[in-house]
């Protein structure tokens, strides 16, 4: 048990008779950020505790996502605080280049310009005036959920400090020959006019055709089939597998194209798979990625069809049509050619759509910058299989690795304006320049500046270390980094975590940026479905927050945080949670109007009452229990252990047995008024990092300190006593039975019973002022006449019930309702009986119908109790 300093405590006129959040949140968090308590000092001798923050888009508004993954963050770290490390929350912002720059298009849009009208500068300096009017809603949105950040250090992934952050990382990776420029196959958006990666692209089934068509005429004839009939007007080969006898006759042989006057040969190839279709395939090697890879084993020629728009440019017939036009004119033509073998509509497949705005990608081959990530990613995998950086929960560990060991390299090309210019010049002659920070780009006639940006993803993967001040070597960098966790969604193991891997490990000297990486799932509707605009079931977060308060919401979330796994949510759970802050605060209001405090030491143990002592003790191993808890990420079960410790043990019980002892008075009353001090001030602190505002003010008036915040942490008392959490155990078990009873009798709560207590030679004798006023039990009068007796747990109870109730009517009430228990049973066992029945009726059917009976037994075993115990007579 720990001793508490001298304080002094407000009195408890001081809180409101009823909790309203929107009275205390807003103040209290100002109060917070203007005393500093979130700001972490780089020059402190505290060990160091920092996450960073998973940048939101500057377009981005607070949704349940960010407030789960938030709640979470601002847990640990208010925690860690508290514990006495120096607890950096690093916030910022993500520049979002393509979400942004059509943000603004639109925008230009609407005035009939373009961002050709502007111009290249003048669109980006009208870009940054839309992030200064626009931009940044997400954080104010942060304040209100309570979010501990440091917003002194507050960054953004286009400030000037990164920017250099990320030249400074290109210059290294390029004079290291990890970046370079190539013609590949890459995702192309014909709406956003640019690359996106492979991470960037969402698969989905569309209803499209099969469309299955003959290349050449008679014996030299080959059939192939496709989704994409377009494409065709790019085809430079036709692929079969080289053991395929099928074909054997036609490798190394031209086949006329149909459509165009061009001829294409036959190639063997092991990629094509004879099983497959007709065995053969159609090679576009300029719209295809695997078609690329046999264009280059057998050396095709790569024609491209279609322009940035997907847009037919090939002369003839089709050019100037949409690709989509274009695959229905074309697959008329073929059938007017009598090309067509087969057709099937609607033919569902999987088509990769652009995550940013949905329109389908269109693979194409284009000259774009890449990072080589073959070393890169080794070391990410090597750091995870080496236990430098853990991942929780471990399970995850094998989708990590599937990433990391395939991975592809990585194209950080993107064709816009909003974004780090990537700092390469091109000469007259071909000459090409990566230039550094501080270093001089050349100049003079015909040198030009690349007019591409890096992907999105380049910068944010500098972030655990950019934030910090890398290139310099600052005091934060050398403080803060590596970072100690990272808590983001499993959605986003690949798009983020793994590039900060990559580049924390290369241009930190192979550090990890982070030693544990905690996944957690996604936020669904209650019936488990993703919750999306289209769908119906999208929530803002700020209507809970604004009608149930941020407490109410951050604790739901919290509830159902197991790691690594989605996270369904309903209203009425998060009304659940706002009964929860509700019951905190009447229940401490309550304790403060009865005396409890933290003034002076706790009383010794061997004056304490069993019931003080048990409390005690269920306190000390709820501390153990939360601290494990916290340490291994189980947030749902953390936040379920302290909400039934509070509202179960604490206030259903440990008040309530305590209300008598307080009416008695003297020293036992004051040593109870101590002890529920110290329960509600230890209890209060462990629900802290999770329930912030009603917390900071049920405490600071209990304790009269300044805040939890910077409040020390609870460390288990070490305090147990077995005896005593037994012999309440007991105690618990007498009342929660004779309360079944009194509800079986139709007894109403608060109507009072004569009653003779026979407790001597049990535990129990020292309770029964405390079971008296629990149960309702009224000294037994004059004319008391037991007409039910409970023996319980070696002692006995005895009721005269003659009075409260009319006997007869309730065994008419029990009799009618025994026959109908006995009716279902028997038509649910004479079905259960019936072969026949049996044989037709589906098994949830059947199952059902063994629950009715179950139900019934249960009824029939239950009601003809209670007819036993009733009054004679």
């Amino acid at each position: 048990m720990t001793e508490n300093s001298s304080a002094t405590p407000a009195p408890a006129s001081d809180l409101p008779t009823q909790y309203t959040p929107a009275d205390v949140e807003g103040p209290l968090y100002e109060r917070w950020v203007e005393r500093g308590y979130f700001e972490a000092d780089a020059t402190s001798e505290k060990p160091p505790y920092t996450i960073v923050i998973p940048p939101p888009n500057v377009t981005g508004s607070l949704h349940l996502g960010h407030a789960f993954e938030h709640t979470l963050i601002d847990a640990l770290t208010r925690r860690k605080r508290m514990q006495g490390y120096e607890t950096l929350w690093q916030p910022g912002m993500d520049h979002a280049g393509i979400a942004t720059q059509n943000k603004v298009e639109q925008q230009l849009a609407g005035e009939g310009k373009s961002r050709q009208d502007l111009g290249r500068e003048a669109f980006i300096e009208r870009v940054w005036q839309w992030k200064e009017e626009f931009g940044g809603k997400i954080l104010g949105q942060m304040r209100r959920l309570g979010d501990g950040v440091d917003w002194s250090r507050e960054r953004f992934t286009m400030d000037e400090g990164l920017s250099q952050a990320v030249q400074t990382i290109f210059k290294k990776l390029y004079d290291d020959e990890l970046i370079y420029r190539a013609e590949r196959i890459i995702n192309w958006c014909p709406r956003c006019l640019t690359a996106i990666s492979d991470i960037e692209v969402e698969y989905q089934d569309d209803d499209g055709e099969l469309v299955s068509m003959r290349y050449g005429d008679g014996d030299e004839s080959i059939v192939v089939a496709t989704t994409r009939a377009e494409t065709m007007l790019g085809d430079t080969a036709v692929a079969v597998h080289p053991d395929d006898e099928r074909y054997q006759h036609l490798i190394g042989k031209l086949i006329k194209l149909p459509l165009t006057d061009r001829s294409i040969p036959v190639v063997a190839d092991a990629h094509v798979d004879p099983e497959f279709g007709t065995g053969a395939v159609k090679v576009t090697p300029a719209h295809d990625p695997n078609d690329f890879e046999i264009g280059r084993r057998h050396d095709l020629p790569t024609l491209t069809v279609m322009n940035e728009r997907a847009i037919i440019t090939v002369p003839g017939p089709f050019e100037g049509l949409d690709r989509f036009e274009a695959r229905s004119a074309i697959v008329a033509a073929l059938r007017e050619d009598g090309r067509i073998v087969a057709e099937k509509r609607p033919y569902v497949h999987s088509v990769g759509h652009c995550s940013r705005c949905g329109t389908a990608v269109e693979p194409r081959l284009s000259m774009q910058w890449w990072v080589k990530v073959g070393p890169l990613a080794k070391a990410a995998g090597d750091a995870v299989r080496d236990g430098r950086v853990k991942i929780h929960p471990q399970e995850m560990e094998k989708r990590y690795f599937d990433w990391v060991d395939n991975l592809h390299d990585w194209c950080i090309s993107r064709q816009l304006w909003w974004g780090h210019r990537i700092p390469v010049w091109y000469g007259p002659a071909g000459e090409i320049v990566c230039v550094g920070p501080g270093e001089e780009p050349p100049s003079g006639e015909g040198w030009h500046q690349e007019t591409d940006v890096l992907d999105t993803w380049f910068s944010s993967g500098l972030w655990p270390f950019s934030t910090l001040g890398w290139p310099e070597r600052t005091d934060s960098v050398a403080k803060f980094y590596p970072n100690s966790t990272l808590v983001t969604g499993y959605d986003i193991l690949f798009f983020w975590v793994a590039r900060m891997m990559m580049f924390g490990l290369y241009a930190m000297d192979g550090t990890p940026p982070f030693s544990e990486i905690v996944l957690h799932g996604m936020v669904r509707d209650q019936n488990g479905k993703k919750m999306s605009k289209s769908f119906g079931n999208a929530v803002d977060p700020l209507d809970w927050m604004d009608k149930y308060g941020s407490d109410a919401l951050r604790f739901t979330l919290a509830r159902g945080a197991n790691p690594g796994v989605d996270v369904p949510i309903g209203e009425e759970w998060v009304q659940g949670s706002r009964n929860f802050t509700n019951k905190l605060w009447n229940a401490t209001r309550f304790a403060l109007m009865n005396g409890a405090t933290v003034e002076g030491g706790l009383p010794p143990a061997e004056r304490l009452s069993a019931t003080d002592r048990w409390i005690l003790s269920r306190l000390g191993e709820v501390t153990a229990q939360a601290d494990a808890l916290y340490d291994d990420y189980q947030f749902a079960k953390l936040s379920d252990l302290l909400f039934h410790f509070a509202w179960d043990e604490v206030f259903d019980w440990y008040v309530e047995l305590s209300k008598s002892v307080f009416q008695a008075g003297g020293q036992p009353a004051e040593d109870a008024r101590r002890v529920l001090g110290e329960v509600l001030d230890v209890t209060l602190r462990l629900l802290h990092p999770v329930v912030p505002f009603v917390t900071e003010t049920l405490w600071t008036t209990l304790t009269g300190r300044e805040s939890l915040v910077i409040a020390d942490w609870p460390e288990d008392s070490g305090f147990r006593d077995a005896a005593a959490e037994a012999e309440i155990a007991t105690l618990q078990r007498v009342i929660t039975e004779v309360r079944r009873f009194r509800g079986d009798q139709g007894l109403q709560p608060g109507q009072r019973v004569p009653a003779r207590l026979h407790l001597e030679g049990t535990p129990l004798a020292a309770h029964e002022p405390a079971i008296r006023q629990l149960l309702r039990l009224q000294p037994e009068g004059e004319n008391f006449t037991a007409t039910a007796t409970l023996p319980i747990e070696g002692a006995e109870v005895a009721l005269d019930l003659s009075g409260t109730i009319d006997v007869a009517a309730e065994r008419k009430r029990l009799t009618k309702d025994l026959a109908a228990a006995e009716k279902e049973k028997a038509q649910a066992e004479g079905k259960l009986g019936n072969e026949a029945f049996l044989g037709k009726a589906p098994e949830p059917v059947v199952e059902k119908i063994r629950g009715r009976l179950r139900k019934a037994e249960e009824d029939i075993v239950r009601l003809t109790g209670q007819l036993a115990k009733l009054p004679q007579g």
